[in-house]
């Protein structure tokens, strides 16, 4: 009778396999190996903080898709509390999920710089030849963040805690008695995290736009050439017409997959990001701390830190005000339909529709006479300044001449990428 059970299910694995909705129907239960169990615990840890009342998922809830899950911040400043109370960084969280594939920071001859972790860039890689690992030890040492004094406090932490077994297990070691090994255990944290936000948990391509990507690869059709000429192709595979015809928008019009491209990741489906750099011009955040505290502090970006760099900083002029381009994967994953994300590096932009509607009109409608939120931009129909406008894109986003239906299913698209889609 197992046996039988088990053949069935088999069965039905495979009937899934070919809707394109396998991963999707399995979104809500996923089996982690001890390296991703522990970088779970890891990750959701709030005593790895100086006062025991920080984890990362604080600032990166699964909720919202691995980023700010607070919606009364992320009305405002769109900027988190670190555990030390009162201080702040000056960025909005990044999304921790759909990052495993970034390379090593480098300069492209073609695209730039590209890889790296981090708005700015610099968890590079280029010490731990993984990315996403060197970001997760960022944070542990940051007085703006975790706060923990140093890499000695943080292994004690975690030789203390309930999973300490587990460390051992994966790591075969869980030791702090000097310099060397205190080294090696964060270099093994790190990993563990990185593992985690890798795995099928967190990023497990399970949105409804997967479910159609599989279906579309089933019927031989290749999605990165969608447009607004070849759209009956692509019907009846689980988008529907207002979907669809984002797609082809985001695709040709809108030119927004030049950057968040459709090319397959190494799990075999789309990350929407090149890992690339761009200053898009958006608007300084009035109610971001670091503002507050400086009305004429502005974000350098990638530009700034690598001018902290010896090799490049006679090049870093040029990236002045550069922001790595994120994942659009789960860009409108949140626990209501009401409930407010932030966008942007520095959480300006509120809504989704406030964000496209400003790639599309940046350079058409009039500038604000100040410091306006996104709110009082939309409704006063402007855009404020720049935060930083040296080194702006004005070749692809400003002014791409949609419509406002056309905005529309720019934005009916987006949703589809949220994960734990059923259909």
């Amino acid at each position: 009778m197992k046996a039988k059970l088990l053949w069935i299910s088999a069965v039905l694995l495979s009937v899934m396999i070919g809707l394109g909705i396998s991963s999707c129907a399995q979104a809500k239960k996923v089996d982690l190996n001890p390296q991703e169990q522990l970088g779970k615990s890891l990750f959701n840890d709030k005593n790895l903080s100086l006062n025991n009342n920080l984890a990362c998922a604080s600032c990166h809830g699964s909720g919202v898709g691995y980023t700010g899950p607070d919606e009364s911040i992320n009305l405002h400043g769109g900027v988190y509390e670190g555990s030390i109370a009162g201080n702040f960084g000056n960025r909005k969280p990044p999304s921790a999920a759909y990052a495993g594939d970034s390379p090593i920071l480098h300069n492209d001859a073609v695209a730039g710089w590209v890889g790296g972790m981090f708005w700015d860039g610099r968890a590079t890689g280029w010490t731990m030849d993984n990315p996403l690992a060197e970001q997760a030890k960022g944070p542990f040492l940051n007085p703006m963040e975790h706060a923990v004094p140093n890499a000695q406090t943080l292994c004690d932490k975690v030789k203390a805690a309930n999973y300490a077994d587990l460390f051992t297990q994966v790591w075969g070691s869980l030791s702090c008695a000097d310099d060397t090994a205190v080294g090696v255990t964060f270099d093994n944290i790190a990993t563990s995290i990185a593992a985690y936000e890798s795995s099928r948990e967190v990023s497990s391509f399970t949105s409804k736009f997967d479910a159609f990507w599989d279906k579309a690869k089933i019927k031989g059709k290749d999605l990165t050439q969608i447009s607004m000429t070849n759209l009956e192709d692509y019907k009846s595979l689980g988008l529907n017409d207002e979907q669809l015809n984002g797609l082809a928008i985001f695709n040709t019009k809108a030119n927004c997959s030049s950057c968040h491209t459709l090319d397959a990741g190494t799990d075999g489906y789309p990350l929407f990001t090149d890992f690339s750099y761009d200053n898009l011009g958006i608007p300084k955040n009035p109610e971001n701390p670091a503002t507050i505290a400086d009305p004429k502090w502005a974000d350098p970006g990638l530009g700034g830190f690598l001018v902290s760099t010896a090799e490049y900083l006679n090049v870093s002029s040029t990236e002045i005000g550069k922001f790595k381009v994120p994942t659009l994967r789960n860009v409108d994953l949140r626990p209501t339909t009401t409930f407010v994300k932030a966008y942007g590096h520095n959480g300006y932009f509120k809504s989704l529709e406030g964000i496209v509607h400003f790639y599309n009109t940046r350079d058409v409608l009039a500038v604000c006479p100040g410091d306006y939120t996104e709110p009082q931009a939309l409704q006063a129909n402007c855009w404020p300044a720049p935060e930083v406008a040296e080194n702006m894109n004005t070749k692809e986003v400003g002014n791409m001449g949609l419509t406002a239906v056309e905005e529309k299913a720019l934005v009916a698209f987006l949703k589809t990428l949220s994960d734990s889609y059923l259909p």
